[in-house]
C-alpha cells in the first residue's frame, strides 16, 4: 500500500535529535512517507545550539513548491520557523497543507532561544493545531503555565485565535491538555525517568500529524502521538549518546 505522505516545514538539527531529523525518523517509523522544507540550519548537539543560519526565504518557498507540485501532501507539520515571513509564507499556503500541526518550536531543550513568539504569531490565530510545551504556551499567552489547572486555562486562551485544536503538552509532568471542539480533556501518562529527552516536542508533533494523515480524529491522534513518545523515550533511556540530554528511540 502506498504510504501517505507527510510534511514537515522545519529546522535541521545537526545532532540528528530534534528538528527535521527527529520529524523525519517519526514519519518513518509510524509508516508515512516523509518530506521536508529546510527553514534554518542550526550548529547543535546535545549540549547546546553554538550557530544558526536562516534559509532565505526564496529557498524555503521554492522547496515548498517541489514538494506540493509534486506530492499529495496528506499532512503537515510545522516547527522551528525563525523568521515571521515563513509563518507568514505557510499561512498564505493554508489551502494546500491539510491537517495543518504547528509545532511554535520557541527554545531547545539546551535552553537555546530559537524563535520569538513574534515569529510564529501568524500561526497562531489560524486554524491550525497548536502542540506547545508549557514553557511555550506560557510565552504565547504571557502567563504562568505550570499547573494542569494553569495548562487547561492556556489551551483555551490560544484556542481563541482560532485554531483547530491546542495541545499544550507538560513534558516531565507526562500530563498534556488537549483542547478541540470547545472540550477540554486531560491526557494522562507515565512519566519516563531519562534525561533523554531531546526532541520529544518535534516527535510529538510529528506523530500527532501522522496519524491524522492516516484519517484519525484529533482525540485519536493526539493519544497515539502521546504513546509514541512514551515508547520512544523508553526505548531510549539507557542511551548514552552525547554530554547532555540525548535522543529518543524512534524505533523502539
Amino acid at each position: 500500500m502506498t504510504p501517505p505522505v507527510v510534511l514537515t516545514i522545519a529546522g535541521s538539527d545537526s545532532g540528528g535529535g530534534a528538528g527535521i531529523q527527529a520529524d523525519l525518523k517519526t514519519f518513518a517509523a509510524l509508516g508515512a512517507y516523509g518530506t521536508s522544507v529546510i527553514t534554518a540550519i542550526t550548529a547543535q548537539n546535545t549540549v547546546g545550539v553554538t550557530a544558526i543560519h536562516p534559509v532565505p526565504i526564496e529557498i524555503v518557498e521554492a522547496q515548498l513548491d517541489a514538494v506540493l507540485s509534486d506530492f499529495d501532501v496528506a499532512a503537515v507539520k510545522v516547527g522551528m520557523i525563525g523568521d515571521k515571513a515563513v509563518a507568514e509564507l505557510i499561512r498564505a499556503r493554508g489551502r494546500q497543507l491539510p491537517n495543518l500541526v504547528v509545532d511554535p518550536v520557541l527554545v531547545a531543550t539546551s535552553g537555546a532561544r530559537l524563535s520569538a513568539a513574534a515569529a510564529v504569531a501568524p500561526l497562531i490565530a489560524y486554524e491550525s493545531i497548536l502542540t506547545p510545551n508549557r514553557q511555550e504556551a506560557g510565552a504565547l499567552t504571557q502567563s504562568s503555565v505550570e499547573t494542569a489547572e494553569e495548562m487547561v486555562l492556556a489551551a483555551a486562551r490560544l484556542a481563541e485565535g482560532g485554531a483547530r485544536a491546542v495541545v499544550v503538552t507538560g513534558s516531565e509532568l507526562a500530563t498534556d491538555v488537549l483542547w478541540h471542539d470547545g472540550v477540554t480533556t486531560t491526557l494522562r501518562g507515565e512519566p519516563v525517568a531519562t534525561i533523554n529527552n531531546h526532541g520529544s516536542g518535534c516527535t510529538f508533533s510529528s506523530a500527532l500529524a501522522v496519524r491524522l494523515a492516516f484519517g484519525d480524529s484529533v482525540p485519536s491522534a493526539a493519544r497515539a502521538a502521546k504513546e509514541f513518545v512514551t515508547a520512544a523515550l523508553r526505548g531510549g533511556c539507557d542511551w548514552r549518546l552525547g554530554a547532555g540530554p540525548g535522543p529518543l528511540n524512534h524505533f523502539a
